[in-house]
């Protein structure tokens, strides 16, 4: 019973804000001020969304994020499979240490790397690029990704690789042809990680970025705020937008995501 009763608390603690976010994008701005507070919106309205996608350029912010999640994911990915294939396989003096050294790097808080970082863009000249915001979430993801990936590559036999390396494949090819495919739930776990990081980072999107045409959706979601006004109908109809991306690829992967989160704290 307590089980069930600390699952049901989970669930809610996870849903709920999501639930009333849905509930308040419905609702008129004086139907969200009225005492006593009405959960169920009385009259429900896709205005506000509407709105959403007319007073700021949604779409244009929605097409940045994608853009810039999905390359930081794929570079992520690429260079943690190397760097986690070295850890896992080869004989490295000093693995535990370099293990160590990848988690420390992980507990930097964002706001000290900020300076170094814009100072580095605005010296290379991609300021305002989706480059300037790439790279750097490539950087902040490679811990994550290496640690995930490194507990799934020590899983793998390592008779599988020299076999392929035996028919004439070159370690990289056994990496990507062998490994990589028997570590799919690994890497569908980092890469969902990578891509809801990058879908989600505002800190360094805000500073890097500030011109509208590659303004990403977490910076452009701010912008529906006035001097003295907050439309927190519009500016939930804008966070709805903003989650359903992140909903459906959970949705489609989550069996492999969820398999993978298992698989690794148990190997791990």
């Amino acid at each position: 019973m307590l089980r069930w009763v600390a699952a049901a608390m989970v669930v809610f603690n996870g849903f709920f804000p999501a639930v009333w976010i849905l509930f308040t994008s419905l609702k008129t701005e004086a139907e969200l001020v009225q005492k006593p507070i009405t959960w169920w919106p009385a009259n429900p309205m896709l205005d506000n969304y509407v709105r959403a996608f007319t007073d700021q350029p949604l779409l244009t912010y929605l097409k940045n994020s994608l853009l810039v999640a999905t390359g930081a994911t794929v570079l992520s990915l690429l260079v943690a499979a190397c760097a986690a294939y070295a850890i896992a396989r080869l004989n490295l003096k000093r693995r535990e240490l370099i293990l160590t050294c990848i988690v420390a790097s992980s507990m930097f808080p964002l706001v000290t790397l900020l300076v170094p970082i814009f100072e580095t863009m605005r010296a290379l000249g991609w300021l305002n690029t989706y480059i300037a915001l790439i790279l750097p979430y490539v950087v902040l993801n490679l811990p994550v990704c290496t640690l995930v990936l490194v507990s799934f590559f020590q899983s793998i036999p390592r008779d599988l690789e020299n076999a392929a390396m035996i028919d004439g494949c070159t370690r990289l090819q056994a990496l990507w042809l062998v490994v990589v495919p028997l570590a799919a739930p690994g890497v569908f776990t980092a890469g969902i990680l990578a891509f809801v990081n990058a879908w989600d980072e505002f800190l360094l999107a805000l500073s890097l970025n500030s011109s509208p045409a590659v303004r990403t959706l977490p910076v452009g979601i701010a912008l529906y705020q006035g001097e003295f006004t907050f439309p927190w109908p519009i500016i939930s109809a804008a966070l709805i937008v903003a989650i359903v991306p992140v909903a459906i690829l959970i949705a489609l992967f989550q069996e492999r995501v969820v398999g993978g989160l298992t698989q690794g704290g148990l190997k791990g």
